[in-house]
This record gives structure tokens, C-alpha cells and sequence, in this order.
């Protein structure tokens, strides 16, 4: 709002001095009519002959104002909740999505949501859509699914600097949902399940490379000690039986057959 040092003039003065000349003379009955209350979270904007009163708005609590030259609006300071409704967009990569959120604002200047503005909230909300809209449409989708936060700051900011001239205070934007088509849902789904696979072999192909690592290992142990493969075969066979299983499987190893042959030829 300009500052103005022009007055309401002279013709002003004498109907203000009219209209307090008829409260005077119609007292008490007019103070009813004069006093008016101001609710805790509320803020009075009164205009005297067309003109804001004064730059800085009424109450809380009673005021008086002078019929037939004083009107005045009510304006609520309270945080108002305002839905996004869904905005489809296109995101840098040529993705189609609907995306929706909540913006929580207040009034903190009543003066300037009345004279600056026709319907504040209206405009809040529209320009809460147009912004959402121009932010997305600068990010990929991967962008959009995994940066919210700072997506919604950045609405935030937008908002809070467009909405300081009408007197409002840009608190808090947060997105609630981003919808994609079915067949980019079913594509991205393929891709994850394809890269999940891709790592489930690689780790198992890690783990066979551990496990023949450690094979070789074992066998080059055994290698420098042969009782400790019989040894070792005797725990396994152990281990085997105590399974109550009908079936033992005994191997035997094939130099005691060759021996048995020479044996054999030599009689």
C-alpha cells in the first residue's frame, strides 16, 4: 500500500463530523451499533469514506467505528491447509505423471490481504499449482521419486517470495503422491527385478569363488598330511550315520584294488 499524505478532504471531515454528531446525540442507543469485536486470531481492516484507516489492522478485542463512514473486513490469521489438487505434468525425461501436495500458509499482514489482493486464498492455490507444475517440470523422474524434500523447499521458496506482497507466509509444502502410467510402472518394475538379478549373481559367483579358494586351501592341507583325509573321512562318515539313515555309502580308494591285483598276478 503507497503512503498517502492527502487526508479524506474536507467534504470527508464534515460527514465524519456528522456521523459523530449523530452518535452523540443518539447515545446509548448507537454504541451497539458502534461496537464491534475482534476475535483472538482475527484482524479488523477498517475503512473510513473508502480509506484504510490506518496501515496496521484492529485487535484483537472491541472497537468502535462511526456509522454510515466506517465499514470494516475481518480477516482470519489462523494456518489455513489448502489440498493441491492432482497436476498432471511431463518431467524432463518425457515422462507423464500426476502429482499432488498440501501447502500450509497464513496471513500475517491483514492489511495487504485486503487491499493488495482480491481473494487471497484463491490466488494462493492457483499459484501453488502453476509453481508445482514449472518445478517438476525441470526434474527427471528418478529426481521427482527420490527427492521430495528438496522439491518441496523449493516450491516453498518460490511461494513464499510471489505471496510476501499479499501478506502471506508460505510455511510449509509437502508432496503427498506422484502417480505414473501402468506401463512405466510394469517397465521400472522389470528393470528392478533385472537388477536384482544381475546382484544375486554376482554375489553368488563371489561366494563360489570363495568357497574354491578355501577348497583349494583344504586340499592342500590334506595333500601334506594323508591321515588327515582319513581322518577327515571318518568325521564325515560319522556325520552321515547319525542321521538314522538305512543307507551308508563307503567309498574305497583305488590304489587298495590296484595292490590287490599285483597280489593276485604275483601267486
Amino acid at each position: 500500500i503507497a503512503d498517502r499524505r492527502e487526508g479524506i478532504g474536507v467534504c470527508g471531515w464534515i460527514l465524519v463530523s456528522l456521523s459523530f454528531f449523530l452518535v452523540l446525540i443518539t447515545f446509548p442507543i448507537s454504541v451497539w451499533a458502534c461496537i464491534k469485536v475482534v476475535r483472538e486470531y482475527e484482524r479488523a481492516v477498517v475503512f473510513r469514506l473508502g480509506r484504510i484507516l490506518s496501515k496496521k489492522a484492529k485487535g484483537p478485542g472491541m472497537i468502535l467505528l462511526l456509522p454510515c463512514t466506517d465499514t470494516f473486513v475481518k480477516v482470519d490469521l489462523r494456518t489455513v491447509t489448502c489440498q493441491i489438487p492432482p497436476q498432471e505434468i511431463l518431467t524432463k525425461d518425457a515422462v507423464t505423471a500426476q502429482v499432488d501436495g498440501v501447502v500450509h500458509y497464513r496471513i500475517h499482514s491483514a492489511v495487504s490481504a485486503v487491499a493488495n489482493i482480491t481473494d487471497v486464498h484463491s490466488a494462493t492455490l492457483l499459484l501453488a499449482q502453476t509453481t508445482l507444475r514449472n518445478v517438476l517440470g525441470t526434474e527427471s523422474l528418478a529426481q521427482l521419486l527420490a527427492g521430495r524434500e528438496e522439491i518441496a523447499h523449493s516450491v516453498q521458496a518460490i511461494l513464499d517470495s510471489a505471496t510476501e506482497q499479499w501478506g502471506v507466509k508460505v510455511s510449509r509444502v509437502d508432496i503427498k503422491g506422484v502417480w505414473i502410467p501402468m506401463a512405466m510402472q510394469r517397465a521400472m518394475a522389470a528393470e528392478a527385478e533385472a537388477a536384482r538379478e544381475t546382484r544375486a549373481k554376482v554375489v553368488a559367483a563371489e561366494g563360489e569363488m570363495k568357497a574354491s579358494r578355501a577348497l583349494q586351501q583344504a586340499s592342500m592341507v590334506l595333500a601334506e598330511s594323508p591321515s588327515g583325509l582319513q581322518l577327515r573321512y571318518l568325521q564325515t562318515l560319522t556325520t552321515v550315520a547319525a542321521e538314522n539313515n538305512s543307507t551308508i555309502v563307503f567309498p574305497l580308494p583305488i590304489n587298495i584294488f590296484g595292490s590287490l591285483g599285483q597280489k593276485s598276478r604275483g601267486d
